[in-house]
Protein backbone atom coordinates (compact mmCIF):
# COMPACT_ATOMS: atom_id res chain seq x y z
CA UNK A 1 0.00 0.00 0.00
CA UNK A 2 1.48 3.42 -1.04
CA UNK A 3 1.44 6.54 1.43
CA UNK A 4 -1.32 8.86 0.96
CA UNK A 5 -1.27 12.74 1.08
CA UNK A 6 -2.91 15.32 2.34
CA UNK A 7 -2.16 18.88 1.95
CA UNK A 8 -4.05 20.99 4.78
CA UNK A 9 -4.69 24.64 4.63
CA UNK A 10 -5.87 25.45 1.30
CA UNK A 11 -7.18 28.84 0.77
CA UNK A 12 -7.46 29.45 -3.07
CA UNK A 13 -8.08 27.45 -6.41
CA UNK A 14 -3.88 27.29 -7.47
CA UNK A 15 -3.21 25.95 -4.46
CA UNK A 16 -5.58 23.51 -4.68
CA UNK A 17 -4.91 22.52 -7.94
CA UNK A 18 -1.02 22.25 -7.89
CA UNK A 19 -1.38 20.31 -4.92
CA UNK A 20 -3.84 18.09 -6.96
CA UNK A 21 -1.46 17.80 -9.43
CA UNK A 22 1.97 16.71 -7.39
CA UNK A 23 -0.35 13.82 -6.77
CA UNK A 24 -2.65 15.23 -2.98
CA UNK A 25 -4.76 12.44 -2.16
CA UNK A 26 -6.92 15.02 -0.07
CA UNK A 27 -7.38 18.34 0.27
CA UNK A 28 -7.89 19.99 4.08
CA UNK A 29 -9.86 22.75 4.53
CA UNK A 30 -9.89 24.91 7.82
CA UNK A 31 -13.15 26.06 9.35
CA UNK A 32 -11.53 27.28 12.33
CA UNK A 33 -11.10 31.09 12.88
CA UNK A 34 -7.92 31.05 15.25
CA UNK A 35 -5.73 29.58 12.19
CA UNK A 36 -4.26 32.03 9.60
CA UNK A 37 -5.36 29.51 7.08
CA UNK A 38 -9.03 29.64 7.60
CA UNK A 39 -11.00 29.83 4.90
CA UNK A 40 -14.68 30.95 4.60
CA UNK A 41 -17.30 28.25 3.56
CA UNK A 42 -18.49 29.75 0.88
CA UNK A 43 -15.03 29.85 -0.53
CA UNK A 44 -13.98 26.43 0.15
CA UNK A 45 -17.81 25.08 -1.59
CA UNK A 46 -16.10 27.51 -5.13
CA UNK A 47 -12.89 25.70 -4.92
CA UNK A 48 -14.34 22.23 -4.26
CA UNK A 49 -16.36 22.68 -7.09
CA UNK A 50 -13.33 23.08 -9.45
CA UNK A 51 -11.34 19.68 -8.01
CA UNK A 52 -11.35 16.69 -9.96
CA UNK A 53 -13.20 13.54 -8.58
CA UNK A 54 -11.37 10.56 -6.84
CA UNK A 55 -9.85 13.43 -4.62
CA UNK A 56 -10.99 13.12 -0.88
CA UNK A 57 -11.82 16.92 0.86
CA UNK A 58 -11.23 17.52 3.99
CA UNK A 59 -12.79 19.80 6.76
CA UNK A 60 -10.70 20.90 9.89
CA UNK A 61 -13.04 21.87 12.58
CA UNK A 62 -11.73 22.93 16.04
CA UNK A 63 -14.40 22.69 19.01
CA UNK A 64 -17.21 23.11 16.67
CA UNK A 65 -20.79 22.02 17.17
CA UNK A 66 -21.27 18.49 15.69
CA UNK A 67 -25.00 20.00 13.98
CA UNK A 68 -22.84 23.34 12.58
CA UNK A 69 -20.36 20.41 11.29
CA UNK A 70 -22.35 18.39 9.22
CA UNK A 71 -24.20 21.62 7.89
CA UNK A 72 -20.93 22.98 6.83
CA UNK A 73 -19.62 19.30 5.46
CA UNK A 74 -23.19 19.10 3.57
CA UNK A 75 -23.17 22.64 2.08
CA UNK A 76 -19.32 22.46 0.78
CA UNK A 77 -19.16 19.20 -0.55
CA UNK A 78 -16.95 17.75 2.00
CA UNK A 79 -16.13 13.78 2.32
CA UNK A 80 -14.33 13.84 5.83
CA UNK A 81 -14.42 16.24 9.16
CA UNK A 82 -11.18 16.29 11.00
CA UNK A 83 -11.82 16.90 14.76
CA UNK A 84 -8.69 19.57 15.93
CA UNK A 85 -9.77 20.33 19.08
CA UNK A 86 -10.93 18.70 22.69
CA UNK A 87 -13.52 16.99 21.42
CA UNK A 88 -15.32 13.80 23.08
CA UNK A 89 -14.75 10.64 21.94
CA UNK A 90 -19.34 10.83 22.05
CA UNK A 91 -18.82 13.99 18.90
CA UNK A 92 -16.68 11.30 17.03
CA UNK A 93 -19.04 8.66 17.59
CA UNK A 94 -22.12 11.08 15.80
CA UNK A 95 -20.38 11.81 11.97
CA UNK A 96 -19.52 9.21 9.61
CA UNK A 97 -16.09 9.69 8.16
CA UNK A 98 -13.58 11.08 11.30
CA UNK A 99 -10.61 12.26 11.57
CA UNK A 100 -8.98 12.93 14.90
CA UNK A 101 -6.67 14.61 15.80
CA UNK A 102 -4.23 14.42 18.85
CA UNK A 103 -1.48 16.79 19.86
CA UNK A 104 1.29 14.68 21.11
CA UNK A 105 3.85 15.58 23.44
CA UNK A 106 4.82 12.56 25.38
CA UNK A 107 4.27 8.27 24.96
CA UNK A 108 1.43 9.39 28.01
CA UNK A 109 -0.44 10.88 25.15
CA UNK A 110 -1.58 8.01 23.67
CA UNK A 111 -3.54 6.58 26.16
CA UNK A 112 -6.34 9.15 25.15
CA UNK A 113 -6.52 7.37 21.74
CA UNK A 114 -7.76 4.23 22.92
CA UNK A 115 -11.10 6.33 24.01
CA UNK A 116 -12.03 7.24 19.81
CA UNK A 117 -13.23 5.30 17.27
CA UNK A 118 -12.50 7.42 14.41
CA UNK A 119 -11.72 6.74 10.43
CA UNK A 120 -8.16 7.50 11.26
CA UNK A 121 -5.78 9.04 13.88
CA UNK A 122 -3.90 12.24 12.87
CA UNK A 123 -0.53 12.69 15.11
CA UNK A 124 0.72 16.48 15.67
CA UNK A 125 3.05 18.37 17.85
CA UNK A 126 2.22 19.46 21.12
CA UNK A 127 1.13 23.10 21.86
CA UNK A 128 -0.58 24.40 24.42
CA UNK A 129 -0.54 27.55 22.52
CA UNK A 130 -2.58 26.28 19.08
CA UNK A 131 -4.21 23.17 18.06
CA UNK A 132 -2.20 22.86 14.97
CA UNK A 133 0.12 23.52 12.65
CA UNK A 134 2.70 24.23 14.42
CA UNK A 135 5.06 23.58 11.77
CA UNK A 136 7.34 21.56 14.57
CA UNK A 137 8.65 17.71 14.67
CA UNK A 138 7.50 15.56 17.57
CA UNK A 139 9.06 12.12 18.33
CA UNK A 140 8.30 9.53 15.53
CA UNK A 141 8.43 6.58 18.23
CA UNK A 142 5.82 7.62 19.57
CA UNK A 143 3.82 7.48 16.04
CA UNK A 144 4.84 3.83 14.76
CA UNK A 145 3.00 3.21 18.84
CA UNK A 146 -0.09 5.00 17.90
CA UNK A 147 -0.29 2.76 15.33
CA UNK A 148 -1.89 0.01 16.84
CA UNK A 149 -5.08 2.40 17.51
CA UNK A 150 -5.86 2.59 13.72
CA UNK A 151 -4.98 3.98 10.31
CA UNK A 152 -2.30 6.67 11.52
CA UNK A 153 -1.98 10.13 9.59
CA UNK A 154 1.43 11.90 10.77
CA UNK A 155 1.93 15.66 10.70
CA UNK A 156 3.75 18.33 12.34
CA UNK A 157 7.08 19.70 10.71
CA UNK A 158 7.29 17.59 7.76
CA UNK A 159 9.00 19.01 4.85
CA UNK A 160 11.37 18.08 2.45
CA UNK A 161 14.25 17.37 4.18
CA UNK A 162 12.46 15.05 6.76
CA UNK A 163 9.46 13.57 4.93
CA UNK A 164 10.97 10.28 3.73
CA UNK A 165 12.59 9.28 6.91
CA UNK A 166 9.08 10.17 8.60
CA UNK A 167 7.50 7.80 5.92
CA UNK A 168 10.07 4.98 6.17
CA UNK A 169 10.01 4.72 9.83
CA UNK A 170 6.78 5.44 10.79
CA UNK A 171 4.63 4.05 7.20
CA UNK A 172 1.95 6.21 8.09
CA UNK A 173 -1.41 5.66 5.97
Amino acid sequence: MSVKIKICGITNIEDALFAVNCGADALGFIFFRGSPRYIEISSAKKIISHLPPFLTTVGVFVNEEPEEIRKIMQYVGLDVAQLHGDESPETCNTLPKVIKAFRINTFNDLATLSRYKASAYLLDTYSSEQYGGTGKTFDWHIAVEAKKYGPLILSGGLNVGNVEQAIKKVKPY
